[in-house]
């Protein structure tokens, strides 16, 4: 397994180890015991599986409030996604930064989002199948966005007319929205 941490402190770009042969190939997605000997260390306790039919479909930046904020581990099992995080913690040095990375089915990439960070992604095509564990359960009263296309976070997404939810389409920017990491 190989895990990379970037500029943002907390998130990690882990690519496991694949063992292929002419009949396809296994992986450990996750197992909980090699993950903490890297130090990461969450109690995941629901996964979540979405599937977007068309390319061009971004859902995000969503996050929840603490006390009920979530860490994820994003995969894609079928298709590829650009997936990005932003740093929503006040007091951090990186605020309002964002980091982007394509997941797919090929290349088996995973991306660790800590606690204190939105997350979208946008479909790279059809049929795409994203998978991420999560840390705490789904809180309505404690979800929370960033709109996607914040002119101060400035995320380079790979479509400027992407298919948004009602909700994701109504969501405010990164200095209006309500943030308590």
């Amino acid at each position: 397994m190989e895990i990379i941490q970037i500029d943002l402190d907390g998130v990690l770009v882990i690519t496991p180890k694949i063992n292929e042969d002419q009949r396809g190939f296994f992986m450990e997605s996750y197992n909980k015991d090699k993950y903490q000997n890297f130090g990461i260390d969450y109690d995941f306790i629901q996964d979540n599986h979405s599937l977007s039919i068309t390319q061009g479909v971004l859902r995000g930046l969503h996050y929840q409030l603490h006390p009920k904020s979530q860490a994820k581990l994003v995969r894609v099992t079928a298709g590829s996604i650009y997936d990005v995080v932003v740093d929503i913690r006040q007091d951090s040095s990186t605020f309002g930064e964002w980091f982007g990375i394509t997941l797919s089915s090929v290349n088996k990439k995973q991306l660790l989002v800590p606690n204190g960070f939105a997350h979208g992604f946008c479909t790279l095509e059809p049929n795409t199948e994203v998978l991420y564990k999560v840390d705490e359960y789904y809180s309505p009263e404690h979800d929370r966005g960033i709109l996607w296309n914040d002119p101060d976070i400035g995320i380079q997404w790979p479509v400027t007319s992407p298919l948004l939810s009602d909700k994701d389409q109504k969501h405010p920017l990164l200095k209006d929205a309500e943030i308590n990491f």
